[in-house]
This record gives structure tokens, C-alpha cells and sequence, in this order.
């Protein structure tokens, strides 16, 4: 078992609909966990990767009546490493 997340933001809070809907998300086989973050329109999902794709796991979002926006990175951005200098 392969356990992955994936992030994504949307446009609009869930319409009553959309919010049954991603309940019943939650009985496919593979989803681990549904979590919103209202605050930063955000949703994130852990999923058995053996069982699922992340195109499936978005293209269950989506067919729920979520507006997705963008999938959001997991990893912060990294500095860049400062040139070294070279001494003569």
C-alpha cells in the first residue's frame, strides 16, 4: 500500500450538492482521508496510490461539482543555493 496526498485549491465553497457528493468520495475504495481548508480554499485527499492515479482522484473531485482551480505543490518552494565564489 502506497499512500499519497494530493492538494488542490477551489473557487467557490462546495454547494449543498457537491457536499453529499464528496461524502459518498469518501466510500471509494482507495480514499483514505478528505480534509478542507476553508480558510485557503483548499482541499487535500490521501489515497492509496496501488488503487488509484491522481487524475482519477481529481476527476472525482471534479465530477462532484467542486470547481478545482489548481492542484497545489505539497513541498515547499526550496531557496536557491547562492553561487560560490571561486578564490584565486
Amino acid at each position: 500500500m502506497t499512500q499519497l496526498d494530493v492538494m488542490y485549491r477551489y473557487a467557490a465553497p462546495p454547494s449543498e450538492a457537491a457536499t453529499m457528493a464528496l461524502g459518498r468520495i469518501r466510500e471509494v475504495y482507495g480514499i483514505r482521508s478528505l480534509t478542507f481548508n476553508e480558510a485557503d480554499k483548499t482541499v487535500r485527499l490521501e489515497y492509496d496510490a496501488t488503487r488509484l492515479t491522481e487524475p482519477i482522484v481529481h476527476n472525482l473531485l471534479r465530477r462532484s461539482g467542486l470547481e478545482i482551480v489548481e492542484r497545489v505543490s505539497l513541498v515547499p518552494p526550496q531557496p536557491t543555493p547562492e553561487p560560490q565564489k571561486l578564490s584565486s
